[in-house]
C-alpha cells in the first residue's frame, strides 16, 4: 500500500530524532543471535559482529552469506534471512568492520581486499568453505571483490543494486578528502536520512516499517561514539570512491546474478558533481544491463520502478525472483 506523502511528511515530523545507540550498535536489536569473531588486523583487536542462522526447514546444505550495504548492517538482512532459512539455506550475515555492531578502530587502511580477507577468516572459522555470495549496494563492491580473490569459495555471486557499477571519479565527479566526508558525517540526522532513503532507495513512496532502519543508522550516528562512527564512515567512503570494481567485472569467474530496481540513482558524490555529470551517473536502468554483458556468466533481473533497495521495497516479489534464481 502506498502511504500518501501528507502522511509521510507527518511520521517524519514526529520521528526526527532517533534514540541514541552505542559505537557498537549497542541497544539496537538484531532479528536472531549476534556472535562476535575476534581478530587481529593491522596490528588491531578487532571484533566483527555476524548472524548464523540455520535452516528453519529441511537443509539443502549450501550456506548464502549476505553482505550489507554502506547505509545498511547485517540487520536488514531481516526478511532475506528468513526466506533463505525457511528455503533449506544456512544464512551468515556479518557486519563488516566500521559498521554497525563491529568494531570501529581510530585507524584502519580501509580496502575491499582487506574487508573481503576479514570475512573469509570469519567464514573459514565457523566452516564454511564454499557459499552463494549475496551481497547488496557496497557489499556487491564487496562480494565482487572477494569473488575475484576467492573464486573457489563462491559457489554463486549475487549481487542486489551494487554499487560501483561505474566510476564516478572517471566520470567527472570531484573527490573529496576525507576531512570533507568527515565533516559531512558529522551532520547526519534522522532527517536528512529519512530523506535521502525515501528518495533514492523507495521512488518517493514510505511505509512504516522503513522507519525503524532511520532509527537504526541515525542512532548509530548520533550516539557516544558519534566521532569515531563519522570518522569510520568518511574512511569508508573514501574506500569506496576510490576503488572502483567494474573495470575487473571480466575477470570474474562465477556464475553470477543481477537483481536490479530499474529506478534507482545511486551515485557516491552526486549531489557534488555538476549538473552534467549528476545528469549521467547512477542510471541504473542502464547500469545493470552494462553490467551484466561485462560479466561472463551473468543474468539480470530488472524490477520495473524499484529503487536501491528492492528486497527491503517489495519483499515478495524479490524474494520470489531471489529463489527461483537459486534454483535454476
Amino acid at each position: 500500500m502506498r502511504i500518501p506523502l501528507s502522511a509521510v511528511l507527518l511520521a517524519a515530523a514526529g520521528a526526527a530524532s532517533a534514540a541514541p545507540y552505542g559505537p557498537q550498535l549497542e541497544g539496537f536489536p538484531y532479528p536472531h543471535k549476534v556472535h562476535k569473531y575476534s581478530f587481529t588486523s593491522q596490528g588491531r583487536a578487532l571484533e566483527m559482529a555476524y548472524m548464523d542462522v540455520a535452516p528453519a526447514g529441511a537443509a539443502n546444505g549450501k550456506t548464502a552469506v549476505l553482505l550489507h550495504g554502506k547505509n545498511f548492517c547485517g540487520a536488514t538482512w531481516e526478511q532475506t534471512i528468513t526466506e533463505l532459512s525457511k528455503a533449506g539455506y544456512r544464512v551468515v550475515a556479518p557486519d563488516q568492520i566500521g559498521f554497525c555492531a563491529s568494531s570501529k578502530p581510530e585507524h584502519y587502511q580501509y580496502t575491499f581486499q582487506q574487508l573481503a580477507a576479514n570475512t573469509h577468516g570469519l567464514l573459514q572459522q565457523i566452516g564454511v568453505r564454499q557459499a552463494v555470495l549475496v551481497g547488496h549496494s557496497t557489499g556487491g563492491m564487496l562480494a565482487t571483490r572477494y569473488a575475484l580473490m576467492y573464486p573457489d569459495a563462491v559457489a554463486r555471486l549475487v549481487m542486489v543494486n551494487p554499487i560501483g557499477l561505474e566510476d564516478w571519479k572517471a566520470l567527472g565527479v570531484p573527490s573529496q578528502s576525507v576531512d570533507q566526508w568527515y565533516a559531512r558525517e558529522l551532520k547526519l540526522s534522522a532527517d536528512s536520512v529519512r530523506a535521502y532513503e525515501r528518495a533514492t532507495y523507495y521512488g518517493g513512496t514510505w511505509k512504516p516499517e522503513y522507519e525503524k532502519w532511520v532509527d537504526m543508522l541515525a542512532g548509530l550516528n548520533n550516539g557516544p561514539g558519534k566521532q569515531v562512527v563519522a570518522w569510520n564512515s568518511a574512511l569508508i567512503y573514501d574506500m569506496i570512491f576510490t576503488q572502483p570494481v567494474v573495470y575487473e567485472f571480466p575477470l570474474l569467474k562465477v556464475p553470477t546474478l543481477l537483481l536490479i530496481g530499474d529506478a534507482d540513482t545511486t551515485a557516491i558524490g552526486k549531489d557534488v558533481a555538476p549538473p552534467e555529470v549528476k545528469a549521467k551517473i547512477g542510471n541504473y536502468a542502464l547500469l545493470g544491463k552494462q553490467a551484466a554483458k561485462q560479466i561472463p556468466q551473468a543474468r539480470l533481473v530488472e524490477f520495473k520502478g524499484m529503487g536501491h533497495a528492492p528486497q527491503m521495497e517489495d519483499p515478495a516479489v524479490f524474494h520470489r525472483a531471489l529463489l527461483e534464481e537459486l534454483n535454476r
